[in-house]
């Protein structure tokens, strides 16, 4: 893989002067294919910010976090950079991820190219790529991020161009949230996809480590682990005073299952409380401004 990083690095000018060059349709969705689907090493330096980017703050503590997370474990999700000239790049996407590789001291990073005018053969490219048997489950989760970022592409629509259950397809994207030390782990077959997807449903890091930790020691299998997350889950917060805490009744089957599916929808656990009268909350959390803006756009699209 690395050989195929540094060959795709010494050919990428010839690659874009190619596709530059071309008229022919089949030839151009080779090269397109080529470079939407393996990793250039792009230095920091040749590298601007889209000015169109919507987004002008980022918080703080979470780039430095990251940066200290990328010194570790290296950037494992590449970004995305539109070719200028042959010699200079402009995000497309991950400036979080291209501003903490900064800090973190990096001078290049993993990077997909795009040409100005690829998308329909990018997305062909992708939804290809993504039938791979050899890819893992990050890769195959970046490749959903990707058509979602960059085609425009709602969780609905990608899980009808892949051919998958809008549920899976929402599984994998929620692996990306995952610190890098499982993410890695994921990329490894250390873990296998069961685990991870239990791991995912975690919201506290700190436990969310402790039980990967606890995995890899004992070698628990998915249901092993699925049990202990059960154990030592916390009690859940308190809804609306009105609902009468000692009168709520157990979650039956339906609740739980209508629960996993939003969660499944939204990328984030939800919780249904309920009283035997009928009244209730759906508790829908996120941790940032980025996570509520998707939350809402999906409210939008059920509309």
């Amino acid at each position: 893989m690395m050989n195929k990083k540094k060959e795709l690095g010494k050919g990428l000018r010839a690659l874009l002067t190619n596709i530059e060059n071309t008229k022919s349709p089949e030839v151009k969705k080779e090269i397109v294919k080529e470079l939407n689907t393996n990793v250039a090493m792009i230095a920091l330096e040749d590298i601007e910010v889209n000015p169109f980017q919507p987004r002008t703050e980022f918080d703080a503590e979470e780039l430095m976090e990251l940066a200290r997370s990328i010194k570790i474990h290296g950037l494992i999700q590449p970004v995305t950079l539109r070719s200028l000239d042959g010699t200079k790049y402009q995000l497309i996407s991950g400036e979080r991820r291209f501003r903490a590789s900064k800090m973190s001291g990096l001078r290049e990073i993993p990077s997909y190219i795009r040409t100005a005018n690829d998308q329909e053969m990018l997305e062909m490219a992708l939804i290809e790529n993504i039938q791979r048997s050899d890819l893992n489950a990050i890769e195959i989760a970046i490749s959903y991020q990707r058509l979602i970022d960059e085609c425009t592409l709602t969780h609905e629509t990608l899980s009808e161009r892949v051919g998958k259950n809008r549920s899976t397809v929402t599984n994998y994207i929620r692996l990306l949230k995952l610190p890098p030390e499982i993410q890695n782990s994921i990329k490894s077959n250390t873990i296998s996809m069961g685990h991870a997807r239990a791991l995912a449903g975690v919201d506290d890091l700190l436990k969310q480590i402790q039980a990967y930790k606890k995995t890899i020691s004992e070698s628990l299998s998915v249901r092993q682990l699925e049990a202990y997350l059960k154990e030592n889950k916390p009690e859940g917060s308190s809804i609306e005073s009105d609902i009468i805490k000692e009168k709520s009744i157990p979650v039956n089957a339906e609740i739980n299952r209508i629960s996993h599916e939003l969660s499944d929808l939204f990328g984030v656990k939800i919780q249904i409380q309920r009283n035997p009268q009928g009244k209730g909350a759906i508790n829908i959390p996120f941790k940032s401004d980025e996570e509520f803006n998707k939350i809402y756009e999906l409210f939008k699209e059920i509309e």
